[in-house]
């Protein structure tokens, strides 16, 4: 029989088993990263805030104010809400569901720093202005080029009814300029407007200006009336010049225009130039030099006060007399152009 192995207890005893507890280590398991997304929070929060310091120490008073009324609704209600109680709430039963109106309060809000450009510091009025202005100054052009076109086709009619100004109808030059419609009457090779020399106008000159003049009477525009020359080296004893010569001239077209029946209330001035300002400026001895300017003048350029003419000139017909010229005016001797 072969022995039991001795495990070292007392002879004749049951041995007691021996148990052997073997702990196994396991790793750390996964936390996550929630604290991270809260410490991110807690890092932006604080940015937002020293930001807002930051801003409330950098901005005016006035431009705080601007802000918080920015945000501040257009209408604030005054009236109580719910049924008035200690919540303000409304129970069933006590009209929860009918609607209550009560006054609300306007609050102005400040016109804003910015106008409608965007980055741009405009006030919407002014660009309104504006907008008003370019219209009234498109309907005034509309207004200068209509009554232009109006002068020209009369002059056109009246000149081409009176067939003893047809050699006379080149010389008649009609514009529309800043200062109003200009209406030059120039000479031409062999065909003058005045005597040389002197202030006396041809006899079918004088009927030219009578048919400007029965066109000009019917308009509520002020008249211009320039007497031009060309130069000239001749000297006269008298020490009559080029300038007193355009000057008579300029008066002697006033005359002629007021015996067409003009009112002498309707010029404005009449002026020489003497020969200051050439027409051809290429050719100063050019005969169209030698000519007298009527102007019409727009109402922005005429400097005093009153501007429109009395009603009744428009009721003027061609059979009124013609007005009597004013008297008191000398020409001087002739003098060599």
């Amino acid at each position: 029989m072969a022995e039991r192995p001795d495990f070292g207890g007392v002879a004749g005893e049951a041995k007691a088993p021996i148990i052997i507890k073997r702990v196994k280590k396991a790793a750390h398991g996964h936390h996550g990263g929630a604290w991270k997304v809260a410490y991110a929070d807690f890092v932006t929060a604080m940015m937002a805030f020293f930001l807002l310091l930051w801003l409330l120490n950098a901005v005016t008073e006035q431009q705080l104010n601007g802000v918080a009324d920015y945000f501040t609704p257009i209408a604030a209600s005054t009236r109580e809400s719910g049924a008035g109680g200690m919540l303000g709430g409304q129970t069933v039963g006590e009209g929860a569901s009918q609607s209550r109106t009560g006054a609300t309060a306007a609050v102005v809000l400040p016109p804003p720093s910015i106008g409608s450009g965007g980055s741009e510091m405009t006030d919407p009025n002014e660009s309104s202005q504006n907008s008003e202005d370019a219209s009234v100054r498109a309907a005034q052009e509309a207004k200068d080029q209509m009554q232009f076109e109006q002068v020209s086709q009369d002059l056109k009619e009246q000149i081409s009814g009176v067939p003893d100004l047809a050699p006379m109808a080149s010389s008649l030059l009609v514009e529309n300029t800043p200062e109003g419609v200009r209406i030059q009457i120039m000479d031409q090779d062999k065909v003058d407007m005045f005597a040389p020399g002197s202030a006396n106008l041809y006899p079918r000159s004088k009927e030219l200006l009578a048919q400007v003049a029965k066109v000009v009477r019917k308009l509520p525009n002020k008249v211009s009336i320039s007497g031009h020359t060309d130069p000239s080296n001749a000297i006269d004893p008298s020490g009559y010049t080029n300038w007193e010569l355009s000057s008579d001239r300029a008066l002697a077209t006033r005359r002629a225009l007021l015996e067409g029946g003009m009112d002498d209330k309707q010029i404005n001035k009449v002026t020489g130039v003497s020969d200051r300002e050439p027409i051809e400026k290429g050719q100063i001895r050019s005969p169209r030099n030698r000519r007298v300017s009527i102007v019409l003048l727009r109402a922005e350029n005429v400097k005093t006060e009153e501007f429109d003419r009395l009603p009744r000139f428009l009721e003027k017909t061609s059979g009124t007399k013609p007005t009597t010229p004013a008297t008191g005016e000398s020409l001087a001797p002739a003098a060599k152009r």
